[in-house]
């Protein structure tokens, strides 16, 4: 028997309702893949479990999100996964239906590769400290920002190198689109206190 968690249960019944069959299928997936795979909420959000962290899925008001905690070593042979960040918090964009995600055997054979980097206790590499030169601060981005009370009070407690790594994330769109779909996330992850980088930070 796949070791369950009633509190993810509780997340995905509060979800929005195209959100439910969503995290169901993901939920399912996961366990499918290795029926040693343990569920626990960090962070508000379901996460998934085997010798450490291995993937997360979470639900917002119009889209879902499914990601690796080490897809930066993964090795993506279908060339599925999106950079974090890019259109979503998640690896496969945003999730606004099953049919969003590649076939179950895909996304059960990127689990077990998971599962794999784990057993190896094969680790993220560190991040570079950031350097202390300044970073041009984007209008649009602060703009939004004030528009939001809550968001701009959380970004303004925050330490100098996290409100830099928001702003070079930001800069560093290549056009308009781009800009503000990481404007949008970068929203959603400072109202929740998260670094930009908070996916590969331990917990």
């Amino acid at each position: 028997m796949p070791l369950t968690d009633p509190r993810v249960d509780a997340y995905i019944e509060k979800s929005q309702p195209f959100a439910r069959p969503i995290l169901r299928h993901l939920r399912q997936l996961v366990h499918k893949a290795s029926p040693d795979i343990t569920e626990t909420i960090k962070w508000g959000f379901p996460n998934f479990e085997y010798k450490g962290l291995l993937c997360s899925m979470a639900a917002f008001k119009a889209h879902c999100a499914f990601g690796f905690w080490k897809a930066a070593l993964m090795q993506d042979a279908g060339k599925f996964l999106e950079p974090m960040g890019k259109t979503a918090m998640g690896h496969f964009n945003r999730l606004t239906s099953v049919d969003d995600l590649p076939s179950d055997k895909i996304m059960i054979s990127y689990i077990k590769e998971a599962v794999g980097l784990n057993e190896l206790k094969v680790a993220v590499p560190k991040k570079k400290p950031a350097s202390k030169e300044s970073v041009p601060v984007h209008e649009a981005f602060t703009t939004t920002l004030k528009k939001n009370t809550k968001a701009s009070a959380n970004f303004e407690k925050m330490s100098a190198s996290f409100q830099k790594d928001y702003h070079l994330w930001i800069n560093e769109a290549k056009t308009e689109a781009m800009r503000t779909r990481r404007i949008e996330t970068a929203i959603e992850w400072i109202l929740e206190r998260k670094g930009r980088n908070w996916k590969y930070e331990r917990p």
